[in-house]
């Protein structure tokens, strides 16, 4: 079962907003650990009086109003919009929290979007194809980078105090790559399978240059073959040097030209992916009004609209106490209220595609219900986390990871090869950036031990003057702004019940 709004709300502050809040927070022990589902959601609640309102009362009215409207010849779209604009015209910023429907199996409606997703699904997965093919190659150039920053190391060790061990390592790679190539003429292969040079390799190891040759007791056949390889192995350093800091720059480059290509494919993926999730529907369950071969659509759909709360307006008109009006007492707020309004759409409509035309409209039963609730910053933060949490957003965080996660993984050492410059570029170039930082989300990803450390913890409560005046404030404002969008959109269509 996926968590309503309204109780995700619940859930954050059981006291104010749900019903069974006390039940909850005795069984749980903290509001983070009560499951959403759990919950029965209240918007604000009070006992009219006019000389003295008291909101959040446990017995008392619930700020929430409701408007049915049924007409199965006119479309759906213009109850939405209506309201929409109308929570413009109140300054609310609307923000659309869920999106969602569900079509009967048997509806043409149901066949078309399933072809639509299908053609959504079958490209994205072709460009995750060359997604990954080209991951796969990112990932095989960090590897040879990786070695080739190895041995560059030795060729950087032989001008330090470091130069006996360099020495020794890189004649050990010649004798493994280079002169093992000469078959049974090789050092290795001689020292171990031919009388008399038991002691080459000893000797190549411990001569540093062809002049200290003859100064080591051994026999004139091993002194003939360790001249030249000395001179070779000697050549072999010289040059390999230039080669291998030639092909670790070819690679570089290669490395950032792949990373751009990846970002590009990634970009072109994300559309097709998010469409084809907001193409899915959702499951019907047990809801008797989806019958199977019907021609039905079920929409749902919701708006949060958010008005903060100007204390210093509030106090000059009279709703506050008039030493709200003081700077000094202003800098002591640590948090904004909020009055937020709620609009869940539940929509049964019977869908019409238009002639020559690959649209349908949609006509029924549309049924908008408001609610008001005071709200903090933390409060309202903390709903996009759960939102985050939730189903709701469980499709767009695996849009994210499909294109980034395995990405992440290999974060440290991208980062590390397409920024290692010698001290001249990095003079040159004041910005150390790439743009591979901004496709696996490092940029936004630095603060995120500072936001660890806020969600760790539990909001606060309200102290005296947001219980006493803020919040009930907030509350008033909301439960007012409520009826007043019910209230037009009723007389601007005539109807005379409500609820």
């Amino acid at each position: 079962m996926v968590a309503t709004i309204q109780q995700i709300i619940g859930k954050i502050n059981p006291k104010l907003y749900a019903k069974n809040g006390r039940e909850l927070l005795k069984k749980y022990g903290s509001p983070d650990k009560i499951p959403a589902e759990d919950v029965e959601p209240q918007a604000v609640t009070l006992i009219p009086d006019e000389t003295n309102p008291k909101y959040f009362a446990k017995e008392g009215n619930e700020a929430s109003h409701t408007i049915a409207y049924d007409s199965t010849s006119e479309t759906l779209e213009p109850i939405y919009f209506f309201i929409l604009d109308l929570m413009n015209d109140f300054n609310l910023a609307p923000e659309k929290l869920i999106d969602s429907f569900v079509s009967s199996p048997g509806s043409g409606h149901f066949a078309e979007l399933g072809q639509r997703a299908t053609i959504m699904q079958q490209q994205a997965t072709k460009i995750l194809g060359d997604v990954n093919t080209v991951l796969r190659s990112v990932l095989n150039i960090v590897y040879d980078l990786k070695e080739f920053r190895i041995r560059l190391q030795n060729y950087d060790d032989l001008k330090s105090d470091k130069k006996e061990a360099a020495v020794l390592a890189l004649k050990q790679l010649w004798m493994d790559k280079v002169d093992v190539l000469k078959g049974n003429s090789s050092i290795k292969a001689m020292a171990m399978g031919q009388m008399g040079f038991q002691t080459l390799i000893d000797a190549f190891l411990a001569v540093k240059n062809i002049k200290d040759v003859g100064d080591i007791d051994l026999n004139e056949r091993v002194k003939r073959i360790l001249i030249p390889r000395i001179q070779e192995f000697n050549i072999w350093v010289e040059q390999s040097e230039k080669e291998l800091k030639k092909r670790y720059e070819i690679e570089r480059t290669y490395l950032r030209s792949q990373t751009s290509s990846l970002e590009l494919y990634s970009r072109w993926a994300k559309p097709y992916l998010r469409a084809a999730q907001q193409l899915e529907m959702t499951e019907s369950g047990r809801n008797p009004a989806l019958i199977k071969t019907f021609n039905t659509i079920l929409l749902e759909l919701t708006l949060l609209g958010k008005d903060k709360l100007n204390v210093k307006s509030s106090a000059l008109a009279g709703k506050l106490p008039a030493e709200f009006t003081k700077e000094s007492f202003l800098k002591t707020l640590k948090r904004n209220y909020h009055s937020c309004i709620l609009v869940d759409f539940t929509f049964r409509g019977i869908p019409r595609k238009i002639i020559q035309q690959p649209h349908y409209v949609f006509g029924g039963r549309a049924e908008v219900t408001f609610r008001a609730y005071a709200l903090n910053d933390d409060e309202i933060k903390k709903i996009d986390e759960e939102l985050k949490k939730s189903d709701v957003g469980d499709v767009l965080e695996l849009i994210e990871d499909t294109t980034t996660e395995s990405l992440g993984q290999l974060q440290d050492d991208i980062n590390f090869f397409l920024e290692d410059k010698t001290k001249e570029e990095k003079a040159k170039s004041g910005d150390e950036s790439n743009p591979f930082l901004a496709l696996i989300g490092s940029y936004e990803k630095k603060e995120k031990p500072k936001e660890k450390t806020k969600k760790d913890k539990s909001i606060k409560p309200d102290n005296f003057i947001e219980k006493e005046h803020l919040r009930p404030l907030a509350a008033d404002t909301a439960t007012e702004t409520i009826f007043s969008l019910f209230d037009v959109y009723k007389k601007a269509h005539g109807m005379v019940s409500y609820t």
